[in-house]
């Protein structure tokens, strides 16, 4: 089965916001054996999108819509495709007592516009949206088929998930087991691990191996396909040992975590706690820990000393210290790290402090940034150069700090 993935939306196209739908989509669609060869924006225009319906027509037998299913007037997707393919829509009911329970909940008047949120097209399957208002549907015609899902990512990702994915793998009639399993890397660029696995992907046939960079990480995606889950697992095992003997130093994680979940975890299982002193952050490197859910069992506080005299004032540090190191420098970072830690009375603490640019500071150039991480056992401290726009490197400073805390954790 060959997919096309069409995003509906006039913003997609004006660069209002980005199309994170189809990247979603297609890693999971990829997962099932489903290939992607085509991504397709369209604006909210009926003749454009039936142009864009009969091209993909010509190339793929899974069209895969998302957005166009609101209450507005531009919201024409179920519309087109119903002209387009000789059907119509129609009322599904369960849909619309969902739409009007949830303006009764919230107290307000529901307008008219919303019942149109509840049509689908005669003879499709509904995808139950569990955290919106307009149903998806699934639609066969001609030997193909369409998909229609929402364009929110927090209604499409868990609609696509646990209502349509599900519906396609069943689809597909396959005896076999399809199975992923993902393998997180920081530092490590996606061009060097993939130059030190060279000798592993060449050869990869089942599992298969696929690469994939995003926000300053790397991941390998393994699928295997066999008869059983226990042999999928068997191979990815043995997969996954030759990978990590090449670059297990820099592994932090398995398919949904990330650095801050990982950091979290890890602090948990070790029923230890944390505190920061964040100076070019400015709670930033908190503010993550804190997105976590339960990261109060872990996170004690910190305090945020943008300036020298907070510095000294909050978190005790030595003025003169400050005079002959300077504030971005090893001996302050490990300073902040040392004192949080003992004020807050915690098994760590964090310090950090830098330039995060654009102009240099104390004789330092933008992008240096010291990490302190300090515990009972002692401190260490690293450096970074960083090379970004201020908030690029503010952001990556913590990612950074996470990555040393899993290191120090994981001894």
């Amino acid at each position: 089965m060959n997919a096309e993935i069409i995003a509906v939306g006039s913003e997609l196209l004006l660069g209002q916001i980005t199309n994170t739908n189809a990247r979603f989509v297609s890693g999971h669609l990829a997962e099932i054996g489903i290939n992607v060869y085509y991504h397709t924006v369209v604006g909210d225009n009926p003749d454009r999108l039936e142009q864009a319906i009969q091209i993909a027509e010509s190339r793929a037998d899974l069209i895969i819509f998302s957005g166009g299913l609101g209450p507005t007037k531009d919201d024409l997707t179920k519309e087109t495709i119903a002209l387009h393919l000789g059907t119509t829509l129609e009322m599904d009911e369960l849909a619309m007592d969902s739409i009007e329970a949830y303006f009764e909940r919230a107290n307000r008047p529901m307008t008219e516009n919303n019942r149109k949120q509840a049509l689908i097209l005669k003879g499709s399957e509904v995808l139950v949206n569990e955290n919106g208002m307009a149903p998806g549907m699934l639609y066969k015609h001609e030997g193909r088929v369409y998909i229609l899902l929402p364009g929110p990512p927090h209604e499409i990702e868990p609609m696509f998930q646990f209502e349509a994915k599900p519906k396609l793998v069943r689809m597909l009639n396959k005896e076999n087991v399809i199975i992923s399993h993902v393998l997180r890397f920081y530092g490590i660029g996606e061009a060097e691990l993939e130059d030190r696995l060279d000798h592993i992907l060449v050869k990869q046939t089942n599992p298969t191996i696929a690469p994939l960079a995003s926000a300053s990480e790397v991941t390998l995606r393994i699928t295997a396909k066999t008869d059983t889950a226990e042999e999928a697992w068997k191979l990815i095992d043995e997969t996954k040992k030759e990978i990590l003997d090449v670059v297990g130093e820099y592994l932090y994680g398995y398919d949904d975590d990330s650095l801050t979940s990982r950091a979290v975890d890890l602090l948990k299982e070790q029923n230890k706690t944390i505190s920061a002193a964040e100076s070019l952050t400015a709670g930033l490197f908190q503010s993550e820990l804190a997105s976590i859910p339960g990261a109060s069992a872990v996170l004690s506080g910190g305090v945020i000393a943008y300036n020298e005299e907070i510095k000294v004032s909050q978190l005790d540090i030595d003025a003169e210290l400050l005079k002959t190191h300077g504030v971005v420098s090893e001996e302050t970072a490990v300073a902040m790290a040392e004192n949080v830690r003992r004020k807050f009375g915690t098994d760590f603490g964090i310090g950090l402090t830098g330039v995060a640019g654009p102009d240099a500071h104390g004789g330092q150039p933008a992008g240096t940034v010291w990490i302190g991480i300090s515990s009972e056992s002692g401190s260490d401290a690293y450096r970074l150069q960083l090379s970004g726009m201020r908030n690029t490197n503010r952001i990556r400073t913590v990612k950074l700090a996470l990555h040393y805390l899993i290191r120090t954790l994981s001894r």
